[in-house]
Formats: structure tokens, sequence, C-alpha cells
């Protein structure tokens, strides 16, 4: 994923890169009336802070983007590789995106991990979306708390998962067994497939397991988000 300056805007998103201590800031974008609003404590610590107008803030950000007032310039946050993050000691589950694209999607996954307490999203750094504005607003702040490791090979990546004591289990909707049918221990990765296509076959067949969510037969799947939301509540529930 390309380390590129990008804008974070809305008030979760901003708020939470504002009180992230690792988050590099180069300057915040305010109107008075979210400034009013949020009081000073956000701000204290923030050496290039300017008053603007809504006006310049539409222009700055894409045509659908709601800023609520608020933006803020900064670097991608460094993320550790899988290896170090491994060495040091992590144990909660993981979730890894096998080519999921769309930058909504990896930001409400992110949403989900946080809420559900994973250790961290592990996606390519090909064909997947490097940090961003969207993302990170539709995250509504769990970019600052999730870390998104990116790695050269996914399949690569599960092997070192195994390695280091985690079952990997696949979501495929053409899988015999059922999410619920399944013993899921902490140390436990998921892996979801791309938007449309699902896992790839090589992604499958280095899984320990091979499930699917139970859904009718009236549709054919959800919406990567929604399953990743489904699956984590499922593996969240089994372990509390």
């Amino acid at each position: 994923m390309k380390n590129t300056p990008h804008i974070i805007y809305g008030k979760h998103a901003a708020l939470a890169a504002l009180a992230n201590p690792i988050r590099k800031i180069k300057r915040v974008l305010v109107t008075k009336n979210t400034k009013e609003e949020l009081g000073e404590k956000p701000f204290l610590g923030v050496k290039n802070l300017l008053l603007t107008e809504p006006k310049k803030l539409d222009d700055m950000l894409p045509r659908e983007a709601v800023h609520q007032g608020i933006a803020i310039e900064c670097d991608p946050l460094p993320q550790p590789s899988l290896q170090s993050w491994l060495e040091a000691g992590h144990n909660k589950p993981v979730l890894l995106l096998d080519q999921v694209s769309d930058p909504h999607n990896v930001g409400a996954i992110l949403r989900s991990g946080a809420a559900f307490d994973i250790g961290a999203i592990i996606a390519t750094d090909r064909n997947a979306p490097s940090e961003s504005g969207v993302m990170a607003k539709t995250a509504s702040g769990a970019l600052e708390i999730v870390p998104l490791i990116s790695v050269g090979n996914l399949v690569q990546a599960i092997e070192l998962l195994k390695k280091n004591g985690y079952w990997v289990y696949g979501l495929d909707g053409e899988a015999k067994q059922t999410i619920n049918e399944i013993k899921m221990d902490k140390k436990s990765a998921l892996v979801l497939g791309a938007e449309g296509r699902g896992l790839r076959r090589l992604t499958g067949e280095h899984c320990d397991i091979l499930m699917r969510l139970p859904i009718s037969e009236k549709m054919e799947s959800l919406n990567v988000s929604n399953a990743a939301a489904i699956a984590l509540y499922e593996l969240y529930r089994k372990n509390s």
C-alpha cells in the first residue's frame, strides 16, 4: 500500500486521528461552528490549526464526502509487518482480505473488527486499497485502533500464521459446513474473498477449514463487509 499523504474528514474519524499519538498530522482545517461544538480539548497540541469555511472543505474533498466541518491533512499510519506483529506476542483473532478492493468495504470491516476486538486486518499490497479519507470515514475511528497490515503474498501470510499457532478459516459460499457448526478459539484467522469473486482457489486450498454463512436460498451471497461482521460476531460470541 502506497505511503502517500491524504485527508481524513468527518468528526468521528478526525477526532480519533487527533487522539492517536502516532498519527503524524500536518494541518487541521475546521469550521468555526464545528470547533465551537467540539471544544478546545481535541485540538490541544495541534501546531497548524486553520479556521475555514464549509465551502473550502467542499472544494478540497470528493463530491460525496460528508466532512461535518473538519478535515485533517496527515500521513498514513506506520503499520507493522506481519512478522513483527507476531513477534510482539499478539494472539487475538485476525482477518485476511483476499483482494477486497473497495475502500468503503475495508473501512466497514475495520469498524466491525474494532467492535469485536480483532488484533489486525491483513491485506495484500496489490489489489487492495491504500489508507484513505474514504476508508477512514467509513471506519468511523477504527483505522486508529486496528492495524492494517500489508503483505506481498496472502498464501505466505496464511502459512506464517499457521506456524504461529493460528487456525485459518475461509468463508466460502459453497462450503459444506456452516460457521455455527465449527468451534473456533481465540487464535483464529478468518479469510474473506473479494466482492463478487469470493476466495481465490489457491487461497481456499491453504485454509484449514472452509465454512459458509447459513443464509436464505433467496440470496446468493452477502456483501463482504456484512459477511465479515457476522463472522466476527460469531467468533467473538464463541470466545466470550
